[in-house]
């Protein structure tokens, strides 16, 4: 049996991307998906719905719980996790994937942005943690994964996109500080981050269009990271903030060339790591 089989997963922005590939790749195992998102109807720049996400989960072999919610709302995120505990009986997992960005520099950086930024990717973060986490706590091995790089002061990482920086560093503070703060109850929280660009949405329309994409790599690889990180015992593995090719380089993955979306093209480097 998987070990992921009636497992529930509580993911964020999983209506497409990262989020969408680490449901996909947990549901071919068994796993109960809430897919949340704010997207219900079709966007003309963004693929996919919270209930297209749905159906490609169950096609996949798991069970899916459509959730249209934005982590800035504390009553619709406590609604949608009320919702999956009704449905699935608890939550196992939390992967807090939903982010906002926007690489501008302070005096191109308008606040509205800037709030949105900071309500999404920090207090959405910190929101649906300390939502989860009394369900957590009665999981035999529970896990927050967030998608935000490791922590670095060097000025190098702030200074062309400081307000995107400090949102995403933010998410990874949360891992620092919750990871010993629910050490005795054996929640493991982490960070998930990858080596290169992910081809989706935010790297096509907001990063570097079709070139771009071609120089990243599949979502997929992200997807296969998690799936190692989540089956981890929880109480002694937390406050780490992995990298997507040194966690399948420790399984034993050496080949990494079907994840390119172009394997003729050179990949980018994601910023955030040296």
């Amino acid at each position: 049996m998987s070990y992921y089989k009636n497992k529930t997963v509580f993911i964020t922005g999983a209506s497409r991307g990262i989020g969408l590939a680490i449901g996909l790749r947990l549901a071919r195992e068994g796993a109960n998906i809430a897919v949340v998102g704010k997207t219900a109807e079709p966007h003309p720049k963004l693929p996919g719905t919270v209930y297209s996400a749905c159906e490609d989960i169950e096609r996949s072999g798991g069970k899916a719980l459509p959730l249209i919610a934005d982590v800035r709302s504390e009553e619709l995120m406590q609604a949608a996790v009320d919702k999956t505990v009704e449905t699935f009986g608890g939550i196992d997992i939390l992967i807090n994937n939903a982010s906002a960005i926007s690489l501008t520099p302070t005096a191109f950086t308008d606040m509205k942005r800037y709030d949105l930024m900071h309500t999404i990717n920090v207090r959405g973060t910190f929101l649906t943690s300390k939502l989860c986490i009394p369900h957590l706590k009665k999981s035999a091995n529970p896990h927050i994964l967030n998608m935000s790089p490791p922590l670095s002061m060097d000025p190098k990482w702030f200074t062309h996109h400081v307000a995107y920086t400090m949102s995403k560093y933010g998410m990874s503070m949360c891992v620092l500080g919750m990871s010993e703060e629910f050490r005795r109850d054996g929640i493991a929280v982490n960070a998930l981050w990858p080596r290169t660009a992910i081809a989706t949405a935010a790297v096509q329309n907001l990063l570097g269009g079709d070139q771009m994409v071609k120089q990243s790599r599949w979502p997929a690889i992200v997807g296969d990271a998690t799936f190692f990180i989540l089956q981890r015992n929880s109480r002694e593995n937390t406050g780490q903030f992995y990298i997507d090719e040194e966690v399948l380089q420790a399984e034993g993955v050496t080949d990494f060339s079907h994840y390119a979306v172009d394997p003729s093209q050179p990949l980018v480097h994601d910023f955030f790591l040296e």
